[in-house]
């Protein structure tokens, strides 16, 4: 039997009165409106923010009520909704699909209220932050601005089997958990995979069956996904341009995700005449790298909560207040704000990565070093893939990684983990930019999995990660060359400090482990052992490419 712990709606805040706002279709969904004045008299029209979200709107867990609160006392009206099928609101509970109509409808109904002049900004994280772009599809004309922070378009999706692909990315073991757990109906309903039980999609029916129903969003995607539309006319960035805020975490598990984005928007030039990026050393649920320890706590406090809020909105309200409230210009706010972690305050730049920048190279040796110097001998090395005993996660919780801001350091020791390292750093080096690696890899097995961590090493040995990405091989008894995008860094490596580079074939359970047999991992029953081997040295021997600040190469190749 599977443990499921149900989670209902929380009362309304006080602060807020509940209103049904009916969708084209007929469904209701249900919306907390809060009004500067606090009463249900005479009330002077302005500025919304709109918060669609599937996580309760009175809930602690995003604690909107002291978001809310915030924004009213900047003189905004708040609408916090629940989206369709959750919670408060009624509906079919199906992740994505229905975000652009339900947002465009939202929208509207606010443009018909009293207390509403007709300019709508919406802000919010992750699935909320998802909601932001469905309603910029939408193209809803009082959606004058957004702040979408740790999300992005495609997020949540599956991913795609192409005919005759060699590689593709790593399916996480979020993707069909997540449907089971906060989108299987109106209330949420919590329970974990138990790892050592296969295969993983039994343990789902087990869950189903206790639960009596089924889950329309998980069989939308297992075991055929169905790829149903979620933006229904076009992409967001085939839509008119919104402005948009647009916020990305260095150590947010989804930060992929923004980067495609920011990437396309970047082949927009209307969307990139209204898109401003900041980055900020922030995972998923917003701990810093920075933080105090006393603040790196699962449950916050109320005083912690509303501590965090500054930072959380003020960003977006200094946006708001351009775009919105019509006070000031574009010019005003940086295209781009960014915190080069390790250091304070953020910095500005007028595109990403800034100008200026250069790109060093480091080779992997048989000797375990990282160095500028390719090795002129190709060698492979070669490591055993256990499904059964798998290389750990960072961090307990992916979405979480710095509350425990983990010491990877010991995984240097494992049999299945290759390491390469480089010498001290005589200075300051300062990674800025993008980081890829490429390598030849080829398995055993006919399906190989390979995960690359880029790890800052201290003087006391501990080791931190920074940079990471991972792909899946097909046919990997012919070997391939693959590409790895291990994403965008913004980091100061200290002198004495050392970058050290981990390979392995798992990270579980924050990705669904390769069982070794060919089957696909959520279904599978058979665990198999298989051999890895990667090249080092000569042409196709593994390679890392990190960005560096100008001058900063000659510190790592010396």
């Amino acid at each position: 039997m599977v443990e499921i712990l149900r989670e209902g709606p929380a009362p309304t805040s006080p602060l807020a009165f509940e209103e049904r706002v009916r969708m084209r279709d007929g469904a209701r969904l249900a919306a907390d409106v809060y009004l500067p004045s606090g009463t249900h008299g005479e009330r002077e029209p302005g500025d919304t923010v709109l918060i669609r979200l599937p996580y309760d709107k009175s809930g602690a867990y995003t604690f909107i009520p002291l978001v809310a609160e915030y924004l009213m006392a900047r003189g905004y009206r708040v609408v916090a909704q629940d989206v369709r099928g959750k919670f408060r609101s009624e509906g079919a509970a199906l992740l994505f699909v229905n975000e652009v109509d339900d947002g465009y409808d939202t929208i509207d109904w606010i443009t018909h209220q009293a207390w509403s002049n007709g300019r709508v900004a919406m802000w919010g994280d992750s699935y909320y932050g998802y909601t932001q772009w469905a309603a910029a599809a939408s193209q809803h004309p009082a959606l004058k601005a957004i702040a979408p922070r740790v999300t992005g378009t495609r997020l949540g999706e599956p991913v795609a089997v192409r005919p005759g692909e060699r590689v593709r990315p790593i399916e996480w073991a979020i993707t069909y958990l997540y449907p089971l757990t906060w989108f299987h109906s109106q209330d949420a309903y919590h329970w974990e995979l138990d790892s050592e039980r296969r295969p993983f999609s039994a343990q789902a029916e087990e869950a189903m069956a206790q639960l009596g129903s089924r889950s329309m969003s998980y069989d939308q995607w297992y075991p055929r996904a169905v790829h149903l539309p979620r933006f229904p006319s076009a992409s967001p960035f085939d839509a008119r341009p919104v402005p948009t805020l647009h916020t990305v975490g260095w150590w947010d598990n989804c930060a992929p995700l923004a980067w495609a984005d920011v990437a396309e928007i970047q082949r927009r030039p209307a969307w990139a005449l209204q898109h401003f990026l900041r980055i900020e050393p922030m995972d998923h649920e917003s701990y810093y790298l920075d933080d105090p320890d006393a603040d790196r706590v699962e449950e916050r406090t109320e005083e912690q909560l509303r501590a965090q809020l500054p930072r959380m909105l003020d960003p977006a309200l200094e946006f708001f207040e351009v775009f919105v409230r019509e006070q000031g210009s574009g010019a005003d706010i940086p295209r781009v704000s960014w915190n080069l972690a390790g250091t304070a305050g953020m910095r500005t730049a007028d595109s990403w990565p800034p100008m200026g920048g250069e790109t060093c190279d480091l080779f992997a040796g048989a000797d375990g070093s990282l160095s500028a110097r390719r090795p002129d001998d190709a060698q492979t090395v070669e490591w055993v893939h256990d499904p059964a005993a798998p290389v750990p996660s960072s961090a307990e919780n992916a979405f979480a990684f710095l509350l425990e801001r983990p010491d990877e350091s010991a995984l240097s020791a494992r049999a299945d983990v290759l390491a390469f390292e480089t010498t001290p750093m005589a200075a300051d080096v300062d990674l800025v930019g993008p980081v890829t690696a490429a390598a030849r890899v080829a398995a055993d097995g006919p399906v190989a999995d390979v995960f690359i961590r880029l790890l800052d090493v201290a003087p006391d040995g501990t080791a931190l990660r920074i940079a990471r990405g991972q792909v899946q091989v097909l046919r990997a008894e012919e070997g391939a060359a693959v590409e790895v995008d291990l994403g965008q860094v913004g980091y100061r490596l200290r002198e004495g400090h050392r970058l050290r580079v981990h390979v392995t074939g798992s990270d579980s359970p924050e990705y669904l482990v390769q069982p070794g047999t060919g089957e696909e991992p959520w279904g599978a029953v058979e665990l198999r052992a298989h051999r890895q081997r990667l090249v080092v040295g000569g042409a196709d021997g593994l390679r890392i490419a990190v960005s560096v600040t100008a001058g900063a190469g000659e510190v790592i190749a010396r």
